[in-house]
């Protein structure tokens, strides 16, 4: 089940007051107004009275063109576009470059109780940092059952039922070089249209557990290297029973592949029969590799299909 997420401005500025040099020049008593969206805007147009362009609960960045238009406005004029610019719910204003800031904006953050903060950066850039950790924290995300890790610099979460063999393939695959990210649970975010970026809970995190060697801390036992905080999940692999995908036979030309929808995200998924015998190990790897073949416009079976017609065509 997917969590939405929310952050206060309380907590933005407390997580990025010193990276940001923030100042907290009016409307404290609005620290605890939630932030619902990623978006930061330049509200250049909404000052001139066009509210449109002007959200609720996101954060207005006034660079040094929004705060020179504001100066160069005599008294009246100031006052209408103050009042344009607060006429909706912001959830904070952010004043950048160290500009001045008029008395009457001072004033009016501080009658409506919107947080008005100021920082010495470049609006470009105060936005770009902005922009980072609100997608970090107000992506949606969720938790999936499974073993996450980096194959070949591609992001693997292992599935399958329990007593499958996810842990020890795992185990097999940190021994050849791969990097585990989390065992059991990883929590997954939306942090781009086509993107989810897998994490581990703090809690579990460096530990693989393995039926009959009981929690191993793969990071003492390995090294460094062995271990992965996140990765963007790129592949599902899902172990199955052969009889769960019907004879092995009919699928000779390609491996059983689909598509895994999670947060809205169609996830490449292949499921790989279980049995005596079979290296999974080698299969999980060569599964990555395909995909990224895949990824890059190269279809081993269309060009078989291919060969295969012009042969066809050749008998002719």
């Amino acid at each position: 089940m997917a969590q939405p997420n929310h952050v206060s401005v309380e907590t933005l500025f407390r997580d990025m007051s010193e990276r940001l040099d923030l100042h907290w020049l009016a409307g404290r008593d609005g620290g605890q107004r939630i932030l619902s969206s990623e978006t930061i805007q330049k509200p250049t147009l909404a000052l001139i009275g066009h509210l449109n362009f002007v959200h609720p609960n996101r954060v207005q960045v006034l660079g040094c063109a929004e705060m020179d238009y504001l100066r160069g406005l005599p008294a009246s004029a100031l006052q209408d576009a103050i009042e344009h610019l607060f006429s909706t719910e912001l959830a904070a204003i952010i004043i950048s470059n160290c500009e001045t800031v008029p008395d009457v904006l001072r004033d009016s953050a501080e009658r409506t109780q919107t947080p008005l903060l100021t920082s010495p950066l470049p609006s470009p850039i105060l936005m770009s940092y902005l922009g980072h950790y609100l997608t970090q924290h107000l992506a949606e995300e969720t938790s999936l059952h499974g073993v996450f890790l980096d194959v070949l610099g591609i992001g693997v979460l292992l599935k399958g039922d329990a007593g499958v063999g996810k842990s020890e393939l795992a185990l097999e695959l940190i021994t050849r070089g791969h990097r585990l990210v989390a065992d059991d649970v990883v929590d997954l975010k939306h942090v781009a249209p086509e993107t989810l970026e897998g994490n581990c809970p703090p809690l579990i995190r460096d530990f693989l557990e393995v039926r009959g060697l009981g929690i191993l801390n793969i990071r003492t036992l390995f090294g460094e290297t062995s271990v992965k905080q996140q990765k963007n999940l790129r592949l599902i692999v899902e172990l199955v029973q052969p009889q769960e995908i019907g004879e092995v036979g009919l699928n000779r030309l390609d491996m059983v592949a689909s598509t895994e929808s999670i947060l809205d995200v169609a996830i490449p998924k292949v499921r790989i029969p279980v049995a005596a015998g079979r290296n999974l190990a080698v299969l999980v790897e060569v599964a990555v590799r395909n995909h990224i073949l895949k990824s890059r416009g190269i279809n081993p079976l269309d060009q078989f299909i291919q060969r295969q017609q012009a042969a066809i065509d050749g008998d002719d």
